[in-house]
């Protein structure tokens, strides 16, 4: 029986340290062996937000102990180890300099090959870690800094279809959160309040909903929200406010997703039509219920990580990692950290103000 490759991923590309090792079985599906992931909630609580040079500190710290511990839970020795992938990017380059560093010195020292990852990557490709994704697929990416459509037409191969013009999903639903007082991170406690209040109590705007094809905008919903909450006096207000935009966004997704549906449709002549959403805020339980929702009305298969794995976690890195260690995809040591790094590379920065559509 050959040896199946054995991948060290890590990740620290903002506030959390984590380690993974992943392998795959005889059918060549990966096989999750750790994932230990290492929060920093206490660290930037009392700041409202990641602050990156205490972020940076804190992977300083931690990061030694989270290997060793994603090495030992694993079951294998270091030796076993056939190749080490770290996040190159995007997200803060203080950040990402330690688990790049870290994972160059680590190959180094092994002399094994080491695998530069783009983060935004690894996200695409977490279905892989809990069922047979196969290309290509349409895939929604929402997180804390990136909301975009993109047809993933292969490892490395995505065309953009749509993206955010200002903020990112997460951003949006995380500045809410602490608009109406709830500690950082609360962009998931907006579901939990949302249950207790009355979805059409506030008649919130939808940015560009009608134009500008699925490429999305929350600016003017969060500016919308802040004028609101000035004139909250009651608990059950903060609780409608929390349900009318919890409303607004599912609203939102549901007519852009329809319009990315006939984008990738025009890209991809396939029989099984696959949607995959990942990032953090693919862990919103509503937003999971109104897609799958949408995907059995429009005959596409719905896909999603696991829960534990849609926020920031170093399994989906390894998993880009194994995928790339097959193809003999491998990185120098001088490799950069990227705080920009799309998926694709050709497409049109879309943001700021005067931004056509």
């Amino acid at each position: 029986m050959s040896k199946k490759p054995l991948i060290l991923g890590i990740e620290s590309s903002c506030d959390e340290t984590a380690a993974s090792l992943i392998t795959e079985n005889e059918q060549k599906n990966p096989v999750v062996l750790s994932n230990i992931i290492s929060s920093q909630v206490d660290v930037h609580k009392e700041f409202g937000g990641v602050v990156p040079e205490l972020a940076a500190r804190s992977h300083i710290e931690k990061i030694d102990s989270i290997v060793k511990k994603a090495i030992n839970d694993s079951g294998r020795k270091i030796n076993e180890i056939d190749a080490i992938a770290s996040t190159a990017g995007p997200g803060l380059v203080v950040c990402l300099s330690v688990g790049l560093s870290f994972g160059k010195t680590f190959a180094a020292s092994l002399n094994k090959p080491f695998i530069a990852v783009n983060h935004l990557e690894g996200h695409a490709l977490s279905p892989k870690l809990n069922s047979d994704l196969k290309y290509p697929y349409l895939l929604l990416l929402i997180s804390g800094g990136h909301s975009q459509f993109l047809s993933v037409q292969g490892l490395g191969k995505y065309k953009r279809l749509g993206t955010t013009i200002d903020d990112a999903l997460g951003e949006a639903f995380d500045k809410t959160a602490k608009l109406l007082g709830i500690e950082f991170p609360g962009g998931p406690q907006i579901e939990i309040l949302a249950q207790k209040g009355n979805p059409n109590k506030y008649d919130l705007p939808k940015p560009i909903l009608n134009k500008g094809g699925c490429n999305l905008s929350f600016a003017g919903l969060k500016t919308a929200v802040l004028k609101i909450t000035k004139n909250i006096k009651t608990e059950q207000e903060k609780f409608d406010l929390a349900a009318s935009f919890q409303k607004t966004i599912e609203e939102i997704l549901y007519k852009k997703t329809k319009i990315a549906f006939k984008e990738f449709e025009k890209l991809n002549k396939t029989e099984k039509k696959i949607f995959v959403v990942a990032g953090g805020v693919a862990a919103n339980k509503k937003i999971r219920i109104m897609l799958k929702k949408l995907c059995n009305e429009e005959d596409y298969l719905s896909m999603f990580p696991p829960i534990e794995l849609c926020g920031d976690n170093a399994a989906m890195i390894a998993m880009v990692g194994l995928e790339k260690f097959k193809l003999k995809k491998f990185n120098n040591f001088d490799h950069p950290a990227k705080p920009r790094w799309a998926l694709d590379e050709d497409a049109i920065f879309l943001k700021g103000a005067g931004v056509q559509l």
